[in-house]
C-alpha cells in the first residue's frame, strides 16, 4: 500500500458514522449486510448512509454486490489487512514485545477456518515481516 492509499483509507474512517458502518461490516463477515439493515444498525438517514457508503467504497474498504433487488455490503478484508500492515510496517525498532500482540492478531486473520495458515497469506505475511 502506498502512503496516499493509506491516507485515503484513514480519511474514510475518520468520521464516526463511516467507522460504525465499517466495523459493522467487519463483524458481519463475508456474508455482508443489506443496506436497509445497515441504516437501522447505525441509525442513519438514507442520504447520509448513501454518502458514507460511497466514501468507503471509493477508499476500497467495502464492496457491494446485488442479490436480486437487494444490495449487500461487505468489508474488504484484503484492503483492511493491507492498511494494518502498512501501519505496522516499521513497528518495534528494537522492541518486538510492542508488536507481538498485533502480529498474533494478524496471524489469526490469515488463518483459515481450521486454523491453518493459508499458503498465499502466509507467504505474504512472512515477506512483509522480513
Amino acid at each position: 500500500m502506498e502512503i496516499i492509499e493509506a491516507v485515503n483509507a484513514l480519511s474514510a474512517l475518520a468520521l464516526e458514522g463511516r467507522l460504525a458502518i465499517f466495523r459493522l461490516l467487519v463483524k458481519a463477515g463475508p456474508e455482508g449486510v443489506k443496506a436497509g439493515d445497515i441504516a437501522k444498525s447505525v441509525a442513519s438517514h438514507a442520504s447520509t448512509l448513501s454518502a458514507n457508503l460511497r466514501v468507503l467504497i471509493q477508499a476500497g474498504l467495502i464492496a457491494r454486490r446485488r442479490e436480486g433487488r437487494l444490495i449487500i455490503y461487505t468489508a474488504s478484508y484484503d484492503r483492511m489487512r493491507s492498511l494494518l500492515s502498512f501501519l505496522m510496517q516499521d513497528c518495534c525498532h528494537g522492541n518486538p514485545e510492542i508488536c507481538s500482540p498485533f502480529i498474533d492478531m494478524e496471524m489469526r486473520t490469515v488463518c483459515d477456518a481450521k486454523g491453518q495458515l493459508s499458503h498465499d497469506a502466509g507467504t505474504a505475511l512472512m515477506t512483509e515481516k522480513t
